[in-house]
């Protein structure tokens, strides 16, 4: 770094102190951005960062004005310092991406460490829905329980699993299924067909994916391609033995027209992690149908997958801040208005790596 310009990395939580850790080592001034202070304070905080770990969509969920802590228009504006901005997992809808490529801005995300965590959630979702284990610990203990046959499952041997979207978690997701003998169909626009045949999956258009699952799972990231990529006609065509699990965002995914197919027997029933209000009130209606296994956004909140994320997350603030290519960089088209930014703070220009190739978002 040039003389007497320090990075400073502006964040609201780690998912574990190993990254503080990691960071305490490196020529970085690390300052942790507390959510409940006067709003005056953050900015003065925000205003001169250079990089940004963005606080997620729950944590500032209760504040009355936190939203303003996620990156938009308005924060991309006022912070003139900033360099680069990171989610804490896979997910990067708290992030304009577009915004941020236009100031120059780096974007980041952390998938892969997590993947292993929410790939096994969405086969927990799979075998409880099928078994009914949920439904039949539910009937257990409302007693007297006089009818067994009535709680007859499936099994999950020689079904069709549907993934919507082959990313990290999508491609673990298929290869923890593998010891059933699946059918296993995916929808991604940013995948080839030879990606795909290499793991055993066909490529098909949603359409298709749709009518022939027995599973149909979520886990593409929310983007402008993605919002709403469920809704009534998606669910119409599903089979009534079918079940939707989604381990993605709830904005992917209508839940009125959820609701709907599920007390219409449209579809067999849902395993959802996620919803378009988070944590979901107590009434929302998806909550009171048996057919529905609900967790609040934990698919990912595991011992192990918090500690890779933090590593993962340290490591590429490293990377960054040494003048190196950010290696989970989600908006190439920043790249060189970025390195000119930084090169007008710090004094030398990044690695100037241009065959920037443009992957599938990945969850």
């Amino acid at each position: 770094m040039s003389e007497g310009c320090t990075p400073k990395l502006v964040y609201e939580r780690w998912t574990d102190p190993v990254a503080g850790h990691i960071l305490e080592a490196a020529d970085i001034d690390v300052i942790k951005l507390d959510l409940t202070a006067p709003a005056e304070d953050g900015w003065a905080l925000m205003e001169s960062a250079h990089g940004y770990q963005v606080a997620t969509r729950t944590d500032v969920a209760s504040l009355p004005d936190g939203e303003q802590w996620l990156v938009g228009p308005a924060l991309v504006q006022r912070c003139e310092q900033l360099l680069a901005v990171c989610s804490a997992g896979a997910g990067y809808d708290v992030i304009d991406v577009e915004a941020c490529t236009r100031a120059g801005i780096a974007v980041c995300n952390n998938s892969g460490p997590g993947a292993e965590a929410v790939a096994e959630h969405a086969l927990g979702f799979m075998l409880d829905l099928a078994k009914r284990i949920t439904g039949a610990d539910r009937a257990l203990r409302r007693g007297p329980l006089r009818d067994r046959q009535g709680l007859r499952g499936s099994q999950l041997l020689g079904k069709t699993l549907g993934v919507v979207g082959l990313g990290a978690i999508g491609r673990r997701l298929v290869e923890l299924c593998a010891p059933f003998g699946m059918e296993i169909l995916a929808y991604d626009p940013y995948v080839d067909e030879a990606s795909a045949a290499q793991r055993g999956v066909s490529l098909v258009q949603l359409d298709e994916l749709v009518e022939r699952s027995d599973f149909v799972q979520v886990t593409c990231p929310l983007t402008a391609e993605t919002h709403g990529l469920f809704g009534s006609a998606q669910f119409a065509a599903m089979k009534p033995s079918a079940f939707f699990i989604t381990t993605a965002r709830g904005a992917v995914h209508d839940e009125a027209a959820l609701y709907d197919a599920l007390v219409t027997g449209g579809i067999a029933g849902a395993g959802l992690d996620v919803f378009h209000e988070e944590p979901p009130r107590p009434d929302n209606p998806l909550l009171h149908l048996d057919n529905v296994v609900a967790t609040p956004h934990v698919a990912g909140i595991t011992t192990e997958a918090a500690r890779d994320i933090a590593i993962a997350t340290a490591t590429q603030w490293q990377a960054i801040f040494e003048g190196r290519l950010p290696p989970r960089l989600l908006n190439p088209d920043a790249w060189p208005r970025y390195c000119e930014k930084f090169n007008e703070i710090f004094g030398f220009r990044p690695s100037t790596a241009t065959a920037l190739e443009k992957e599938s978002p990945s969850r």
